[in-house]
């Protein structure tokens, strides 16, 4: 069973709802179990700043699934989320990424791994150390909590719930 790390995010309508709905159908992957949720958070949004708030957060789960049948499948969950196709960092229902698959370093069309940004981007270091400050980033070769110290991302982001 492989170790996956999962950034949440949803910037529209019912925010907390999708969210939810998104770990419930998680956690109803076959051989998937969420094994750590961080608390959410309300954070800046990314490359298009004239839109809502998103609210984040960050999952550890345990599955069986290969990196590129998880994208597949977590692909699938944005959809039946009710997640529509936007431009790039335009408001999103749902979006689910991959930050990291043990510690296995992947680049193909569709799916890289360590996710690229992660390390430049406080709304996914944030709720990521709360829930392991210590897991080393495999290329970078520094734990979580070095990573946030020594970010150049500078946005807000705050605690809006403890957990879902």
């Amino acid at each position: 069973m492989a170790r996956v790390y999962l950034g949440l995010g949803s910037n529209i309508n019912d925010r907390i709802g999708y969210l939810k709905q998104a770990l419930d159908e998680i956690e109803d992957l076959k051989d998937t179990k969420i094994l750590k949720s961080s608390s959410i958070y309300e954070t800046e949004p990314w490359g298009h700043k004239e839109q809502n708030s998103f609210l984040n957060l960050v999952v550890l789960i345990e599955t069986s699934f290969s990196p590129l049948s998880l994208i597949a499948e977590l692909k699938d969950i944005e959809i039946k989320c009710g997640r529509i196709k936007r431009d790039k960092w335009f408001e999103r229902e749902i979006d689910i990424d991959i930050l990291f698959f043990d510690d296995i370093i992947l680049k193909s069309e569709l799916l890289e791994i360590p996710h690229p940004q992660m390390q430049n981007r406080r709304f996914v270091l944030v709720p990521l150390n709360e829930i392991e400050p210590d897991f080393i980033h495999p290329l970078l070769n520094v734990n979580m909590r070095t990573l946030l110290e020594t970010g150049i991302d500078k946005s807000e982001v705050k605690l809006y719930k403890d957990k879902i």
